[in-house]
């Protein structure tokens, strides 16, 4: 598998760092008493840390937010992936509960302030995923989502070659979604001017860790071209 960034998408944005990784023998449950647990600790830990006045002025989030509003989205419509698990927890919500793989994800991001895309890699179509502009009119289906969106043409998106699996750096398609079903998985960690490969590379770390510990399996990393 390849990820490739458009070259154009290079030129706009020459400090868009991008990691991958590809996992298998994948073992995703439901639930996992143990990952519970951990994230009632999650959920204390952004409590004592973040306070949802000044949440928008972290570094991280912030630098995700200035990338939103560049390719003209408005982040405090569609909220950069960590910063919405961070706000629901400062609002009193609990987190969601998918299974172990997505759960793992979701705590890695919230660890790392960064936002992560997962795909179910036997349904990835062809030998590559590609980082670039939507075409406009392009439509996109992704999670929970009760019709297609249609792009403007000024998103960036994940395609591989049957169409959209990704609204980079926030929504992730329902055709790619992980599910218990799912024995192989990429992730993408999304970079953004401002997050740099350090902050990736930490984010590979810890997600790579849970899903390990909470799905078992083995990783190896893709090289981003």
């Amino acid at each position: 598998m390849r990820i490739i960034i458009d070259r154009k998408l290079k030129e706009i944005f020459p400090d868009l760092k991008v990691l991958a990784v590809f996992m298998e023998g994948l073992k995703i449950t439901m639930k996992n008493p143990e990952i519970e647990s951990l994230k009632a600790s999650v959920v204390e830990e952004v409590k004592s840390k973040y306070k949802i006045e000044t949440l928008k002025e972290v570094l991280s989030v912030r630098a995700y937010r200035d990338f939103f509003w560049r390719i003209g989205i408005d982040p405090t419509k569609n909220r950069p992936a960590a910063e919405a698990l961070i706000r629901r927890i400062l609002l009193g919500k609990p987190l969601p509960s998918i299974n172990t793989f997505v759960d793992s994800l979701n705590i890695a991001s919230i660890k790392s302030e960064v936002a992560i895309g997962s795909f179910d890699a036997d349904k990835i179509v062809g030998d590559r995923i590609i980082l670039r502009y939507a075409c406009k009119g392009e439509e996109f289906y992704g999670i929970g989502m009760s019709k297609p969106a249609v792009m403007s043409g000024c998103e960036i998106v994940l395609s591989d070659e049957a169409g959209l699996i990704a609204i980079y750096p926030h929504r992730d398609s329902e055709r790619t979604k992980i599910t218990e079903a799912t024995r192989k998985a990429i992730i993408i960690f999304c970079g953004a001017p401002g997050i740099g490969i350090d902050i990736l590379k930490r984010a590979m770390s810890i997600t790579t860790d849970l899903i390990t510990r909470f799905c078992g399996g083995k990783s190896m990393s893709i090289e981003v071209e």
